[in-house]
């Protein structure tokens, strides 16, 4: 098991709160995870699978079972499954917390977050912690002895993936995984969905990878409404398999564009979905710059947590930024991301940053060395910049 930077996290909560949901795509190691943090406990931890008919029929009356467990942290996959169970945790939780038994008791995971989230906000608000998990990063996987980047990049962070024997498994392990989703669990999660529509727009997604979301433009080429369109894309969101990247909005006088950008979230499921097995395939594609951006991207918002909110800037005379930190309402850190070894920042990046008169301005880049550039800029690798981060600092040393 590669260690997680987010288990200390969890069992903090645990230990303050009485559950905890973990939120996260299928497959991104919330079960491992959990499990690991309830064998602790043995005898005095319980795990349940809803996806299995037998641990679904302990639930069909669930108060009585879950009285039986008193004492015990209760943990259980795929919640979602359940959406009846919310409103009788609450009064099992409200009787242990006037018993003076307040936290511990119940460790949730759900792949599912808009439905999960739609669930249990009114039955368990102020009872549980929500925390998101993504897939494994740089840091952790540098930490786990997997220091090849490239490897991170080309099979993305789902441990099974990562941790195949070869470019193939993982690339088949991939697909699997994909088929998963457009089979199983979508249709689940919206019955009339059809899954050859999904697919389509997923790898559309994909072949657009970091560009800015125009569901009128997918609608015509899917032959459906844009209205669905943007429907399918929040489902992909909730899932945890699409990051929506907003616009930051600035009074600049200046034209701001207005629409998100899209991000395939995984690097290994975006090269999947456009069929591409090895880091030659993907060297040689369109998409390669898109693609390592995205990875950044989504390396940096998983290492900042809620202590950032991440967002980026474009105006209308070309004035951009990949990725901007806003703190409080003020943007304190901008970064561009370039995949060559050699990089270079185009005048836009030095506009936007003097618009919103941003100091911090870090350039990421496939490197192994952190060095200043002209304008204030540092360009530094990925894994140097998510332990600034992760320290909670913003400057590097």
């Amino acid at each position: 098991m590669i260690p997680r930077r987010i288990e200390q996290h969890i069992r903090d909560r645990l230990r303050h709160m009485p559950g905890v949901v973990l939120l996260g795509p299928r497959q991104i190691g919330k079960t491992t995870l959990a499990r690991a943090i309830a064998d602790e406990r043995g005898e005095g931890a319980v795990y349940l699978d809803l996806e299995e008919e037998a641990d679904r029929a302990l639930l069909a009356d669930a108060r009585p079972w879950l009285e039986t467990q008193f004492g015990k942290l209760v943990v259980i996959d795929e919640v979602q499954r359940a959406p009846d169970l919310f409103s009788t945790l609450r009064g099992v939780i409200d009787e242990r917390r006037r018993a003076g038994e307040g936290a511990g008791h119940f460790l949730l995971l759900g792949s599912a977050n808009r439905i999960l989230l739609g669930q249990s906000a009114e039955s368990l608000a102020g009872r549980v912690a929500y925390i998101d998990m993504g897939p494994i990063d740089a840091e952790e996987a540098r930490s786990a002895g997997l220091d090849d980047l490239n490897r991170l990049w080309v099979r993305g962070g789902f441990p099974e993936s990562l941790t195949a024997p070869g470019d193939t498994e993982s690339y088949r392990r991939r697909l699997d995984l994909i088929r998963t989703y457009v089979e199983r669990d979508l249709p689940f999660m919206v019955p009339r969905m059809p899954s050859a529509t999904i697919s389509r727009l997923w790898t559309m997604l994909a072949h657009g990878q970091g560009g800015l979301f125009n569901a009128s433009s997918l609608a015509g080429s899917l032959a459906i409404s844009a209205p669905t369109v943007t429907s399918y894309v929040d489902i992909l969101c909730d899932l945890g398999l699409v990051r929506r990247l907003n616009p930051w909005f600035a009074n600049v006088g200046k034209r701001l564009v207005k629409a998100p950008k899209l991000y395939v979230r995984d690097s290994g499921l975006l090269h999947a979905l456009l069929r591409l097995e090895k880091l030659d395939d993907i060297l040689s594609h369109p998409v390669a710059g898109a693609s390592w951006e995205g990875m950044v991207i989504e390396n940096i918002i998983g290492a900042v947590g809620d202590r950032y909110d991440a967002h980026f800037y474009r105006t209308a005379n070309g004035a951009e930024i990949d990725l901007i930190l806003v703190s409080g309402g003020v943007p304190e850190v901008a970064i561009e991301v370039k995949r060559s070894t050699a990089p270079s920042v185009e005048r836009g990046f030095h506009l936007a940053c003097d618009d919103l008169e941003i100091e911090k301005r870090w350039l990421i880049y496939p490197g192994d060395k952190s060095y200043p550039k002209p304008h204030g800029i540092t360009a530094m690798p990925l894994v140097q910049a998510l332990e600034q981060l992760v320290a909670g600092t913003s400057k590097p040393s």
